[in-house]
């Protein structure tokens, strides 16, 4: 069951699945309040979480396709041509950082003084 901790206004701030010295009160899982927090705060911290993941996911995505095109298993033309311009420019961009050699470190962010 889990346990939760409300704020000032008996809204619900924190849910935890065991009791702790903050989170005493415990609700079932089917509760009004818990199902209401679930869906908006909780949600929403779903969605920026998956938001934060995004960039990443990408770039191992970009270095996929690249491993798969490099290996001749998949041609850059059996993409979408909407697939195949995100990519070309995508490319181009990492190209232009690759001639900023020594201001540009591993993480693809400037590295100026």
């Amino acid at each position: 069951m889990p346990f939760v901790v409300r704020d000032q206004s008996g809204q619900i701030a924190e849910v935890h699945h065991a009791r702790s010295q903050r989170a005493q009160e415990e609700l079932t899982p089917q509760d009004p309040d818990l199902q209401q927090f679930l869906v908006t705060a909780g949600g929403s911290r779903v969605r920026d979480a998956l938001s934060d993941s995004d960039h990443g996911l990408i770039r191992v995505l970009e270095d996929v396709i690249s491993v798969l095109i490099d290996k001749r298993i998949i041609a850059l033309t059996d993409l979408p041509a909407a697939a195949q311009e995100k990519l070309a420019l995508r490319y181009s961009l990492r190209s232009r950082l690759a001639d900023l050699r020594g201001i540009v470190g591993d993480s693809d962010e400037l590295q100026l003084p």
